[in-house]
Parts: C-alpha cells; sequence; structure tokens
C-alpha cells in the first residue's frame, strides 16, 4: 500500500506543477520626440512582365467577362486602392532593359519574346497608356525604369518626351492621336536596373559614364513638374554587401559629391532579396519551424546592408539629399511545384507577413535615408500582396499587413526602447520582440509590435513620455501555423481581427499571440 500511495504522489506532482509564466515585455515609448518622416514611398509597389503579374494579374482586355476598367482588373483596382498604394515601379526588373517602349502603343503593337522571364510571348497589349491609367485609377505615382541595357538616351528622351510635353511636338500630338491629350506626371525615373549584372554587366566607371548622359538628356517636360512635384532620378546602386558592392555605391556617391548642374540624382537603388542560399530552394508553402526560424534570420540582414551603404552615402552626402530607394526586396522561394519556374510562382504565408513587418520597421527606423522600397512583387510574382487565378482573386497574408501599416504613412518616427529578448531555435538566435512607434500629422500615436516566437504569447506592457494614454486598440494578425496561407477556397485564414489593450495609469497592456504582427493606436 505505502509503494502505491508513493507511486500516486508521483503521479500528481507534475499535475500540480504551474504552467509557463507568459513572458513580458516592457516597452518605453517617447512620443515627445518625433524624429524623421516615414515616407508613404516605402510602401510602394513593383510590377514587372514576368508571369501574370501583368497579364492575368492586371491586364484582362477590355474584352474580358472578369469586370474591368478599360481592360484592368476593377477587383485589383479596389484592392491596391484600399492600401493606398504610394508609386508603382514598371516595366521591370531585368525586363526594363530589353524594353523598347514603341512596341507598346498604337492601335497595332508588335509581338516580342520575354527571354528574361520563361522565354515566352510579350504581346505588348499593357504597354505606356494602359500602365498609366493603372497608376491612375488606383491613385499611384508611375516610377518608370528606362532601358539603359539595350536601348539608348536618344530612345528614353523621346519616351519622356512623348509622356510629358503640353507643347505640340510630333511626339505630343501621337500621344493624342493613341488617346491622351494631356501629357502625364511622371513621379521617378530609375536609370537603368541592375547594370552590374542583368542590365548590361557595367563596371561602375562606365555606368557611370551613362547614368550622366541620361541624367542629363532624359527630361520631364510636364509645366506642373518644372517647379514643384518635380520627377526624382534614381540611380542604379548595390545588390548587396560584398566589395564589388561597396564599390559601386563608392563611384556613384563620389561622383555624386562633385556632381556639375547638368546632371544630378535623386535616389540610389538597392537591390536585397531574402533567399538564404541561391538557388532560392526554400519552400513556400509546407515547411516548418526550422525553415521559419533561417528565413527570418536572413531577412535581418536587410539592417547591416542598410547601415553600410548608409555610411558611404552619408561620407559623400552628409545632408542626405539622395535616398537609399529599395526598389527590390522581399522573399525568393522556389517555384511551386508545377509552375513554370520562369514565372517565379510562390505562395504567400504567415512567415511573410511576419517578413514583411520587420522590413517595413527597417526601413522605418532608417526614415532619415530610406525613403521608398518597392516589394518584388505586387500581383502573382515572389512576395505579392494579391493572387489570381481567372476571375478569381486573394489577398496574401503580406497585403493584410501593408494595410495594417497605413497609419505609418507619412507619419513621423517615434523612438521606442525595449529588451527584445530572444526566440532560439537550434543554433539560430533571433530577438523575441520587434517594435515601431509613430505619430501621424492629427498627433494619434501609431504602436507596432511583432512577436517572432512561434510557439509563446507575450504580455506587453507600454510606458509613454509625451503622451497621457487612456485607451488603445487596433489589430493583430496571426494563424494556427507559420506556414498558413490564404486560399481562393479559404481566403480568410490569414487576417487581421481586432485587439483591444488595458490601459491603466498612463500604461497600456495587451497579449500577443505567438507569431503575430500588431499595430494598436493609443489615444490621449
Amino acid at each position: 500500500m505505502r509503494r502505491l500511495l508513493v507511486f500516486l504522489a508521483l503521479l500528481v506532482v507534475p499535475l500540480s506543477v504551474p504552467a509557463t509564466a507568459t513572458k513580458k515585455v516592457a516597452l518605453s515609448v517617447d512620443a515627445s520626440k518625433p524624429g524623421a518622416k516615414i515616407d508613404r514611398n516605402i510602401f510602394g509597389q513593383f510590377a514587372e512582365h514576368l508571369g501574370h503579374g501583368i497579364y492575368d494579374g492586371i491586364w484582362v482586355g477590355p474584352d474580358s467577362p472578369i469586370p474591368n476598367t478599360r481592360g484592368i482588373r476593377n477587383d485589383v483596382v479596389a484592392a491596391l486602392k484600399a492600401i493606398r498604394v504610394p508609386n508603382i515601379r514598371w516595366p521591370g526588373g531585368c525586363f526594363a532593359d530589353e524594353y523598347h517602349w514603341r512596341n507598346g502603343i498604337g492601335p497595332q503593337r508588335a509581338v516580342t519574346l520575354n527571354p528574361n522571364w520563361g522565354g515566352v510571348i510579350e504581346p505588348n497589349t499593357f504597354g505606356t497608356h494602359e500602365f498609366m491609367d493603372f497608376v491612375d485609377q488606383i491613385g499611384a505615382e508611375a516610377y518608370i525604369s528606362v532601358n539603359v541595357g539595350s536601348g539608348t538616351p536618344r530612345e528614353a528622351a523621346e519616351w519622356l518626351e512623348y509622356l510629358t510635353t503640353a507643347q505640340t511636338t510630333t511626339l505630343a500630338k501621337e500621344r493624342a492621336a493613341n488617346g491622351h491629350l494631356a501629357p502625364y506626371k511622371i513621379g521617378y525615373l530609375g536609370i537603368g536596373n541592375e547594370s552590374w549584372d542583368c542590365g548590361g554587366n557595367m563596371t561602375p566607371d562606365y555606368y557611370l559614364s551613362q547614368l550622366k548622359i541620361y541624367s542629363r538628356f532624359v527630361r520631364n517636360f510636364n509645366p506642373a513638374q518644372q517647379d514643384k512635384e518635380k520627377m526624382l532620378k534614381i540611380a542604379v546602386g548595390p545588390g548587396g554587401g560584398e566589395l564589388r558592392w561597396t564599390d559601386w555605391t563608392e563611384a556613384i556617391m563620389k561622383a555624386y559629391q562633385h556632381h556639375q548642374w547638368s546632371w544630378d540624382i535623386n535616389g540610389l537603388s538597392m537591390h536585397s532579396y531574402t533567399v538564404v542560399r541561391w538557388p532560392p530552394s526554400f519552400k513556400s508553402v509546407g515547411f516548418g519551424e526550422a525553415e521559419y526560424a533561417q528565413v527570418l534570420k536572413s531577412t535581418f540582414d536587410m539592417e547591416d546592408l542598410i547601415n553600410k551603404h548608409a555610411a558611404i552615402m552619408d561620407k559623400y552626402d552628409p545632408q542626405k539629399k539622395v535616398a537609399l530607394v529599395v526598389d527590390e526586396w522581399g522573399a525568393w522561394y522556389a517555384p511551386l511545384p508545377g509552375s513554370n519556374p520562369g514565372f517565379l510562382v510562390q505562395q504567400g504565408s504567415l512567415r511573410d507577413a511576419i517578413l514583411a513587418a520587420l522590413n517595413l520597421n527597417i526601413f522605418a527606423r532608417h526614415a532619415d535615408r530610406v525613403r521608398m522600397a518597392n516589394i518584388a512583387q505586387m500581383i502573382n510574382v515572389l512576395q505579392a500582396m494579391i493572387m489570381t487565378d481567372k476571375e478569381k482573386m486573394v489577398l496574401t497574408p503580406t497585403y493584410h499587413v501593408y494595410k495594417m501599416y497605413l497609419p505609418f504613412q507619412d507619419a513621423s518616427f517615434v523612438p521606442v526602447t525595449f529588451d527584445a529578448g530572444k526566440y532560439t531555435y537550434g543554433n539560430i538566435s533571433l530577438p523575441r520582440v520587434d517594435a515601431i512607434a509613430a505619430k501621424n500629422s492629427e498627433g494619434k500615436l501609431w504602436l507596432e509590435i511583432t512577436n517572432l516566437d512561434p510557439n509563446e504569447p507575450i504580455e506587453v506592457e507600454a510606458s509613454f513620455s509625451g503622451i497621457n494614454a487612456k485607451s488603445a486598440a487596433g489589430e493583430s494578425l496571426t494563424a494556427v501555423k507559420v506556414d498558413s496561407v490564404n486560399t481562393f477556397e479559404s481566403p480568410n485564414g490569414v487576417v487581421a481581427k481586432p485587439i483591444s489593450a488595458h490601459v491603466q495609469a498612463g500604461k497600456v497592456t495587451l497579449k500577443l499571440e505567438p507569431k503575430s504582427v500588431t499595430v494598436i493606436s493609443v489615444q490621449e
């Protein structure tokens, strides 16, 4: 009997051990010290002629049974308007350096090849006028990337004259004959794309010689953009952190420091994908915690990359006149099985929502230098906002993060201090928590907190300087698994849901689920 009682006691002991306490994180937000403006252009998009990014994703044609306006999908337009897309980069990408704009205007379009992405036919039915109609429909600015690789300065100059002149030149008359009498506004001009690789394998010095020519002769003639709303020119910048990339940034910025009146730049591009290893081999669906941790560890490289190139830029441009423009970024995984490998089709998961939040937070913390970014790519390609299949459309978890971040567009960055803690998986150690804060033009304070830990919730206690918090509420996005996705059949598997916080004595307390992105407003 005594042995039986001892045995039963041993069985009971584990039941009496208290559950692991929820980890607590203290944040301190100093709302009295607003910093740099988080430029809304860091929420920019990228639309390349690649896979189904343009055709089927944006363009279905005016005769399509899919509801459209002048051939452009109404559902896609509505979704993009809802996240207030500030700018769209087009037509590429590597495609831009083989794109000849005249193939995409007028009633008779040349049918060409797209050798970069799948070797498929390019019908050119979506060209200059269709793109400008598209950005107008969603209320975005046009970011045109001109062909430096296989084009000429004259070709690019004539394209900009065709687009922007109000005077009755031959090109302006041609534009009017093709359906648009008034000149277009062009917000941004990309002078080449990855000229160190797919854009022509140029050396820094050779590209610099071309940059000066294109900057001088590719002009915007729109009368409304001569004094205000001037078109900004973006030079090709680095694609990594190694010596070849730092040498590139050094060469461009050193030349800029002593540039003459006849040429100028307003931004230097940077491309950086979360790949982990090349060629892209990580699955976008059907993965576990190991791959989740590896991918997020890799995405934090963005911080070091920005620091490295911003330091070079600061040396030659201490006033930060030239923006660092991260106009290609995002997760790049193995193509979905059964898809054309050249179409770069992947599924968007909860992991990608967290990855997007981490990168947007990095950009926000560097708001004084990073003033524009374009996630790759907008629809059906890489880390897309939207997936389409014929008449069907679904919004990805990344899209929902962009919608949650709307209050941060053009808000002033506010410093946040916190102990990030650690989330560990095997030999990978990551911060458990990431956070940013900002004040919008109405003075409302917004706080974003990401819980990277896929297994444990956290309890956040936020204290504030400069405001007296009285209430707080917002939205939180999470799901059952790290690889949870939205599908055409189940479109709401990963969506933001309302969350409320407890406020007492000016402090805000809220519990955040594992693997979650949360945005709250704090009311005085």
